[in-house]
């Protein structure tokens, strides 16, 4: 989980950082748990760009991950941790005794030969699942559900966690990695334990080519462009559109600062107790 950081023998390679991947045991992916990967270039159906910036970079397949942890009362084995190029974390390949084999999101501190297990009676120890309800408050949890058996959506990204605040009637208070604190139901699964490959933040890309092999297209800055272009073109050298103090935002004039975009009448704001900082 350490970062490498190259030495400048050329421009390109002068603010370059790169993970050492010694937590990496396995190199080769399980082919049965491995789907196509389409790319969308940021069109849709109609061909049109609805997200901008994106395009080109290296082929993927997608690694079918385990979310729901459905697998209840049968004790698994960490047979391997591999790179998944579709997310930030580590995912780590269970062996269950029938023969099956599934991808999860690997756990900080997760090894090979590692026993896991999901399920109302499994002890509260990392990298097993447990409803909310069965784990104690103070206990940091990853890939949690928002819905009962809807499979994990919240704290997936590498170094996350949340921590469970308190517990009232069938509801728990969570608190996300943002500093929000939230309801959920007590019935949400949740895994034990801080996703790994927390240094993953501090990676430096250090050259617009490796931006490339991700698949994000270059991006020119509103000041650059004319006032035809962009609402903060224009103006004699460097200036917020055209001369004048005028807020950042977006090219369609949406304020990119501190203008709050979550929607007043929101069903889920009842089960937001603290918004985030």
């Amino acid at each position: 989980m350490a970062i490498r950081k190259l030495r400048p023998m050329t421009p390109a390679t002068r603010f370059y950082s790169i993970s050492t991947f010694e937590e990496i045991t396995k190199k080769e992916p399980e082919k049965a748990l491995l789907e196509s990967n389409k790319k969308s270039g940021g069109r849709n159906n109609l061909g049109r760009i609805t997200s901008r910036h994106r395009g080109g970079g290296h082929k993927r397949q997608y690694r079918i991950i385990d979310f729901k942890r459905d697998k209840h009362g049968i004790v698994g084995t960490i047979a391997g941790i591999e790179y998944d190029p579709n997310r930030a974390a580590r995912i780590a390949l269970v062996h269950y005794p029938d023969g099956e084999k599934r991808y999860i999101i690997a756990a900080m501190g997760m090894k090979v030969g590692t026993k896991i297990v999901s399920g109302p009676q499994a002890e509260v120890d990392f990298g097993n699942a447990l409803p909310l309800k069965n784990i104690p408050a103070g206990t940091f949890i990853y890939n949690v559900e928002m819905f009962p058996g809807k499979g994990g959506q919240i704290g997936r990204s590498a170094g996350n966690s949340l921590q469970v605040m308190a517990k009232e009637d069938d509801w728990v208070s969570l608190k996300m990695p943002s500093g929000e604190i939230r309801k959920f139901r007590s019935g949400c699964y949740a895994t034990i334990g801080t996703v790994g490959n927390a240094d993953h933040e501090n990676i430096s890309l250090g050259k617009a080519g490796r931006s490339r092999w991700l698949g994000i297209r270059p991006q020119s800055r509103g000041m650059a462009m004319n006032p035809v272009d962009h609402p903060m073109g224009g103006g004699e050298g460097r200036s917020k559109s055209g001369g004048g103090g005028q807020h950042p935002e977006s090219p369609w004039g949406k304020y990119a600062k501190g203008l709050k975009t979550r929607k007043r009448k929101n069903q889920s704001n009842k089960y937001i107790i603290k918004r985030r900082k």
